[in-house]
């Protein structure tokens, strides 16, 4: 077996943050959508576009009892993904960082990843389920393809600001003394 150095392997990489960044910030990004836009705002839940779809499902009209009860099922499924994606991340960051776990919760990098994680999600639900199936839409009401682009723009934007912030961050690198590692060569373009 290697032998180890400060509790980590002796010349092992700092644990990498990206995977476990994304996968929790793709389940923390559904919970942001569902819990505001489903729920608070009521805005849209995942069926209510059904009747001008593009795959041809039921209609279930959310100012209805049985059409809510359909929807809101459909919003327990996608809540259901959410958590299993946070649940996910999370075991992925556990077995990656084994070592001085609280620190990596201040890593840019990690929170960068996480907001990479939120836009990539945005990005790929946006064009999904708003443009491809038209399944529902962020605001079913007038201007619905400025309010479907604006969340296109927003993942975008998390997604790119994301990566710049993990890019000016450290990795994070359990078996130091204290504080992060040194920063990469390149300002930390390999993505840990």
């Amino acid at each position: 077996m290697a032998g180890t150095t400060g509790g980590t392997r002796a010349g092992a990489a700092p644990a990498d943050l990206r995977l476990p960044g994304i996968v929790l910030g793709v389940g923390m990004g559904g919970f942001v959508d569902g819990i505001a836009l489903h729920q608070l705002l009521q805005w849209h839940h995942m069926l209510t576009s059904t009747d001008q779809d593009r795959i041809g499902l039921k209609y279930y009209d959310p100012d209805t009892v049985s059409g809510l009860r359909m929807n809101t099922v459909w919003d327990g499924v996608f809540h259901t993904v959410c958590w299993l994606a946070v649940l996910a991340g999370l075991a992925i960051l556990y077995s990656r960082v084994t070592h001085h776990r609280r620190r990596v919760w201040t890593s840019r990098v990690l929170w960068g990843w996480m907001l990479a994680g939120w836009g990539l999600f945005n990005l790929v639900e946006g064009v999904v389920d708003h443009h491809v199936l038209a399944i529902h839409h962020v605001y079913a009401g007038d201007g619905r393809l400025w309010w479907d682009l604006a969340f296109l723009a927003l993942g975008a934007l998390l997604l790119g600001g994301g990566w710049l912030l993990q890019r000016g961050g450290r990795p994070f690198d359990p078996g130091a003394a204290g504080s992060p590692a040194a920063p990469r060569p390149g300002g930390g373009g390999d993505a840990r």
